[in-house]
């Protein structure tokens, strides 16, 4: 029994299904949501090897794009970092998360995959026996319950697999960054072709393109401002401040599709285990967008339990299983710690104290080292591309 059905939970039920492994999918979200549920949209190489190696990469090597190069803008100037050409040369692939789920969905259904959309979790039994269980909610307000084998929570950080854990049974290592971002998608071409990073003493602002016509932007905001104070041209004029279009030039500005804020936190559950369930994705290690490592940590903590769950259900071998969260974990902290740099890297405090102009200098002395010191670049393209 797989709980959500995001990358993670696609992905392993994906390659269970190679395996001739039967197992549910349970997403408490219409389809048509989870189709059109805007997400990151930069792969890394390792998450497309994956895809790729297991028969589900073939709308985002047809559609994908290869993406090579970021920027930064500030006070200093603007530089750019051709990260294709620095560290292991490699670059993303640039596939709106949507996309990809909804390949992932369809592959899943066409290799006799069972999901059910619309059921609510609202309990797990028996998750430290031989026989979990699972009471569900449907669509249509049957309820019942399911027994299998193993469960996997795939369902996010407010999820029913976090909720079933019993107390003391794993830690949760917390972390609120201090930012948030106002997280918009608009419908507009993109204004450059590098993934652009501007520092401001108004706050950050970003620009990541998605598709042609398509283009994620994001502001830095105060905690619990309302996305519905900020009208379109209200958003339009503060992007340009930030990314200093006087000097660069204008934006491509088109109508806001979505406007949502984003409270950067970090999380991560030790162990990601708990008798037969086991945790993947965002339920096991939530990470910040700062670095767009989200959906490429799904991918790999999905390809880890599916094989540790095929050799303990085809070969009778639990090793895998043992030895998951051992597994995963320094994957993740490593993603966790180069996620922080970046905060760090991209977010000075405001104001005019001593303690905030003396973390803003710090903050120039690190964009000039990464613009000036190949090491320093090699060593933030390694990181930035890899997991």
């Amino acid at each position: 029994m797989i709980v959500g059905a995001g990358p993670a939970g696609l992905v392993l039920g994906n390659v269970l299904r190679a395996a001739d492994v039967g197992c549910v999918i349970l997403e408490r979200q219409a389809r048509v949501h989870v189709e059109q549920r805007g997400r990151a949209g930069f792969l890394a190489p390792a998450g497309v090897r994956v895809l790729d190696e297991h028969g589900l990469a073939g709308g985002l090597l047809a559609k994908g794009q290869s993406h090579g190069t970021c920027a930064f803008r500030g006070e200093h100037g603007q530089f750019e970092l051709n990260y294709g050409e620095l560290g292991q040369r490699e670059v993303h692939t640039v596939y709106p998360q949507q996309f990809l789920v909804t390949d992932l969905i369809a592959e899943f259904l066409d290799r006799g995959g069972d999901i059910r959309f619309g059921t609510t979790v609202t309990g797990m039994h028996g998750l430290d026996g031989d026989s979990p269980s699972v009471d569900c909610l449907g669509p249509d307000g049957d309820a019942y319950r399911l027994s299998g084998a193993y469960v996997a929570g795939c369902d996010g950080q407010r999820g029913a697999a976090l909720r079933a854990l019993p107390d003391g049974a794993a830690r949760s290592f917390r972390r609120y960054h201090g930012v948030t971002w106002l997280a918009l998608l608009a419908q507009a071409p993109p204004s450059m072709e590098a993934v652009t990073y501007a520092v401001h003493d108004r706050g950050f602002a970003g620009h990541m393109a998605r598709t042609a016509t398509v283009t994620r932007f994001y502001l830095q905001v105060p905690r619990g401002e309302d996305p519905g104070e900020w009208s379109d041209a209200r958003i339009w004029d503060e992007l340009g401040t930030r990314m200093r279009t006087e000097e660069y030039g204008p934006l491509r500005e088109g109508p806001i599709l979505e406007r949502t804020t984003v409270d950067l936190s970090s999380a991560v559950s030790v162990p990601m285990q708990y008798g037969r369930l086991f945790l993947a994705g965002d339920s096991a290690g939530l990470i910040s967008p700062s670095a767009a490592k989200g959906a490429n940590l799904a991918i790999m903590t999905a390809r880890t339990l599916a094989a540790a769950l095929t050799d303990a259900l085809t070969r009778d071998d639990e090793r895998g299983l043992v030895g998951y969260s051992d597994a995963c974990l320094p994957r993740i902290w490593h993603a966790q710690e180069f996620s922080h740099w970046m905060i760090d890297l991209l977010h000075g405090p405001a104001g005019d104290g001593e303690d905030a102009v003396f973390l803003r200098r710090l903050q120039r002395a690190r964009l000039l080292s990464l613009r000036d010191r190949r090491s320093h670049q090699d060593h933030f393209a390694e990181n930035y591309v890899g997991i």
